[in-house]
């Protein structure tokens, strides 16, 4: 992965869209055969879900996708090249809800600057959590960022059902538990911060 080049790894030049914790790969093998014009880039820790997602993936035969089993913050921080991601999706990061593992989340003012970095312009993050309290330091870490505007989550085109919702294993299993579960998109500005 050092001197990661996604046109080398994907033998094109289509944009890249990033997914965060993949878990069985559900939401990313799903969107990447509805979408062939696009290229896939999967990371995920667990390493039984990892494999889970490589099996899957090769049984369903799509070839616009890569896995790697890496930690995220260290890709975003040290991997990515800059304005390479054109979405970069994140749905139901571990919450660590106890408050001394709050450090061990995701989503902290390094790894937001650093996923900033790697959005092309006009990148949009989207961001789902069950988890209210995590959702709510989320929004202020993305909402507050100076080149981040918030915009419709339910974006077709960025979804798997035609409202946008993302049908991952945990949004299936948590709606059907009728737990609430929040959302939130942002895209990158090209436009210098002003007061207003």
């Amino acid at each position: 992965l050092e001197d990661l080049d996604w046109r080398r790894l994907f033998g094109n030049d289509r944009p890249v869209e990033v997914e965060i914790g993949i878990g069985k790969g559900g939401f990313l093998l799903a969107r990447a055969r509805q979408h062939p014009e696009l290229n896939f880039f999967g990371i995920e820790w667990a390493n039984k879900y990892y494999r889970y997602a490589l099996d899957r993936m090769s049984r369903w035969g799509v070839t616009n996708v890569r896995l790697v089993r890496t930690d995220a913050l260290h890709f975003f921080l040290v991997l990515c090249p800059p304005q390479s991601v054109s979405v970069l999706h994140v749905y139901h990061p571990d919450p660590w809800p106890k408050k001394r593992h709050h450090k061990r989340r995701l989503f902290q003012p390094r790894f937001v600057e650093a996923a900033v970095r790697a959005l092309t312009p006009a990148g949009v993050i989207r961001v789902q959590t069950d988890h209210a309290e995590y959702f709510d330091v989320i929004r202020t870490l993305l909402t507050g960022h100076p080149l981040l505007r918030e915009i419709p989550f339910n974006d077709a085109r960025f979804g798997i059902t035609d409202d946008g919702a993302v049908e991952t294993n945990f949004e299936i299993k948590y709606r059907r538990e009728g737990r609430e579960i929040y959302r939130l998109a942002v895209q990158k500005t090209a436009a210098e911060p002003h007061d207003g």
